[in-house]
């Protein structure tokens, strides 16, 4: 009975040794980043996951809550700055020089920069947790210089003649804008979290975002439709991408237009041996082009697909029908997608 209890006794003992050497081995900015972390020179926060990854970008979220932002939303309005930054279009616009490391780092870091991820450790039960920190002094000089150069990218995108504003060049100029505007109002608001004083010009994106509205609403586009003279039924391929590009935001014109939407379409008929239907291939393309010099301003448009109908002209109907629709579903969101993506070069 006495050995019996020794055991028991041992047993518990081993428990109790590893249960301590468990909390003794967690470290104190687990549960408290400011232990190790000193909140008068850092912002800090820890972050939880499953795995590195997860923890990491849980760090980095939480970090970036302190400062009022969000990670999917910063994300989403940063990507046309970061495409920017990372083909050099960024520092061809900026006349303030020396940043472009730093912004390389934000690119990999995708949505806050100046963070750095600085202890890792885990729990050996499947857990890890993470701390994020971003120095104070080093993030208040390196968000007052990015607001500066941003400050600088936005007077040259937005200083063109008349003649040039009211283009796809303009329009991508005044969308860079935006975004480095979007940019601005983001890196302000950690200025303030960070109590430092502000950096007057910081305007909102949406203002730059409405002029780019209003200069694509002055771009004239002209629609034509390569196509056998009985090919296109009471002109429905050209009116739905006429359609198309209005609802992008640009207008359309019957001739003279500063560009030209050109389609060609092809319907040939399908032959299966042995089927009692007459199928018709649809196949249309669309290159959206400067009428001036032919050279095309986005990337081109395809689609292709088959319909079939004991009759002929029905097969046709219905490939017509089928072509309007995709193009309807489709075209005006590539388009919209392609011309906000258009990066402006000095």
């Amino acid at each position: 009975m006495f050995k019996k209890a020794m055991v028991v006794f041992a047993l518990l003992a081993i428990f109790a040794g590893n249960a301590l050497f468990s909390q003794a081995a967690r470290p104190a900015w687990v549960n408290s980043p400011a232990s190790r972390f000193n909140p008068q020179l850092y912002v800090s926060a820890v972050g939880v996951g499953p795995n590195r990854v997860f923890a990491e970008r849980a760090a980095l979220a939480n970090l970036a809550g302190q400062f009022g932002l969000r990670v999917e939303a910063e994300t989403r309005v940063h990507n046309i700055y970061w495409e920017a930054a990372s083909s050099g279009a960024q520092a061809e616009w900026s006349d303030i020089t020396g940043i472009d490391q730093t912004i390389f780092t934000a690119a990999r870091v995708n949505f806050l920069v100046g963070a750095e991820i600085r202890d890792i450790w885990h729990d050996g039960a499947g857990t890890y947790f993470v701390a994020a920190v971003m120095g104070r002094a080093r993030t208040t000089q390196i968000y007052t210089d990015l607001i500066r150069a941003n400050l600088s990218m936005i007077n040259n995108l937005t200083d063109m003649a008349p003649a040039e504003r009211n283009s796809l060049a303009g329009f991508a100029r005044y969308t860079l804008a935006a975004a480095a505007a979007d940019a601005n109002e983001s890196y302000a608001l950690v200025l303030g979290a960070l109590g430092a004083p502000s950096i007057p010009g910081v305007r909102p994106g949406d203002q730059y975002r409405l002029a780019a509205t209003q200069i694509a609403a002055n771009i004239p586009v002209m629609v034509v439709v390569q196509k056998r003279d009985d090919l296109d039924m009471g002109g429905r391929v050209h009116g739905a991408f006429s359609r198309a590009v209005s609802e992008a935001g640009l207008r359309t014109v019957p001739n003279g237009g500063q560009y030209t939407l050109e389609v060609r379409m092809n319907m040939p008929e399908a032959d299966f041996p042995g089927q009692r239907n007459v199928f018709v291939r649809y196949e249309i393309s669309a290159n959206f082009v400067n009428s001036a010099t032919g050279i095309s301003q986005l990337p081109a448009f395809n689609i292709n697909g088959r319909e079939g109908h004991i009759s002929l002209s029905e097969a046709e109907n219905r490939a017509i029908a089928a072509a309007e629709r995709r193009i309807l579903a489709d075209y005006g969101n590539l388009l919209s997608e392609n011309l906000v993506r258009i990066l402006p070069r000095r």
